[in-house]
């Protein structure tokens, strides 16, 4: 089964979520804003993802601007300021069977799901 990590806020969560919506595969909807994922979750996804927790965070946002930008912080105190703030989390995540990508490309969606 497919896995989205989305937020509806966000132009590329919707087309990617459209995207899945007409491969007619079976998928799952995790609103991570509101449902967390938790420090486990999140190290397992980027396994799956193969980044570093660095490559997941949306340095733009003005709350990691403001509390952690020009910070020395460590892989856990990465992902904990993930937990804390779900904002931070690059979006939208796909996953399947085991692998991961953050689906802000269309072209990297469709070979994805094939």
């Amino acid at each position: 089964m497919i896995q989205i990590y989305h937020n509806p806020r966000c132009g590329k969560s919707r087309n990617c979520l459209a995207f899945i919506e007409k491969s007619n595969q079976d998928f799952e909807i995790i609103p991570y804003l509101t449902e967390t994922p938790t420090f486990e979750q999140l190290k397992t996804l980027l396994g799956q993802l193969n980044l570093e927790p660095i490559q997941l965070i949306r340095t733009k946002e003005k709350i990691w601007i403001e509390n952690f930008k020009g910070k020395t912080l460590s892989n856990d105190e990465i992902i904990n300021a993930m937990v804390e703030n779900p904002i931070l989390i690059e979006r939208p995540i796909v996953v399947k069977d085991g692998k991961a990508i953050i689906g802000r490309d269309p072209d990297l969606v469709a070979s994805f799901l094939d």
